[in-house]
């Protein structure tokens, strides 16, 4: 086969791959991007004590929570950045597409919206599956227009054993009486730090202090810029620790003596 003839056959394979490959759609938020496949957990782990929980940061604002008994939830489960393992829980919230998902996979057993798809109200769950029970805390949200969408957010709360874990969510407002009250004592706080499309820094430095979680673990970072400003607002306050992996194993007897935030690498 002559040059020419390579190099136009060549070209038509190309061509064809790119045709049967279609792009993703884009994120509407920055640092979330479909080739982020998410962290990628290895085949064989450690089995879990009994008064044990297991994290991982996979992305952007979803972690893989795992239980002794093997239940997992996934938080802020979306279309773009996935655990590797279809979790038992997957919670989800409104505010951008990298929050929820139009396409969660059919084997999850509970789908947990953070607002009332219908519109008539604040969302409600309260799930016991295994050794894990999953509740959430309405907060409210700023629409695309600016106006407030009530209830559009939910923060929602994992008990494990003797554990309290409250992923924040996106959000957008200081944690008022009421809040705290419904999301009772919290161990490990899961929390935004982008300081923009979320709550301002300062104010989420308020919800922390508001929280007294033992551990804090900064998400929704988008890099590394905000975390930076953030832990650097933080220094003198809280002790920081930083983690070479993305997993953490943690169990009540082994949270810190005082608060501390413990950055696990992602965005």
């Amino acid at each position: 086969m002559s040059l020419s003839k390579i190099l136009v056959w060549g070209a038509l394979a190309a061509l064809a791959s790119i045709l049967s490959h279609p792009a993703h759609a884009q994120s509407d938020e920055p640092g979330c991007r479909p080739e982020m496949a998410g962290y990628r957990l290895p085949i064989q782990r450690a089995a879990l004590a009994k008064d044990e929980v297991r994290l991982t940061f996979v992305g952007h604002a979803t972690f893989l929570i795992e239980t002794p008994g093997g239940v997992r939830a996934a938080t802020d489960y979306n279309d773009y950045v996935r655990p590797r393992e279809t979790p038992d829980i997957a919670t989800m919230n409104k505010a951008h597409s990298t929050h929820n998902s139009r396409n969660p996979d059919p084997a999850i057993k509970y789908v947990l919206p953070g607002w009332d798809p219908s519109g008539r109200g604040a969302a409600k769950h309260d799930i016991t599956l295994g050794d894990m029970r999953v509740r959430n805390v309405p907060t409210n949200i700023r629409s695309y227009s600016g106006a407030t969408d009530y209830d559009g957010n939910s923060m929602f709360v994992f008990e494990i054993g003797d554990l309290c874990i409250a992923h924040l969510g996106h959000l957008h407002h200081p944690l008022e009486p009421g809040h705290l009250r419904a999301l009772g004592r919290v161990d490990i706080v899961l929390f935004p730090v982008d300081g923009s499309y979320t709550l301002d820094q300062e104010g989420m430095v308020e919800v922390l202090k508001s929280l007294q979680a033992k551990v804090m673990i900064p998400m929704h970072f988008f890099g590394g810029s905000s975390l930076e400003r953030f832990l650097r607002r933080t220094d003198g306050v809280w002790a920081t620790e930083r983690k070479a992996e993305p997993t953490i194993t943690l169990s009540k007897a082994s949270l810190p003596a005082q608060p501390t935030i413990i950055v696990l690498p992602g965005n």
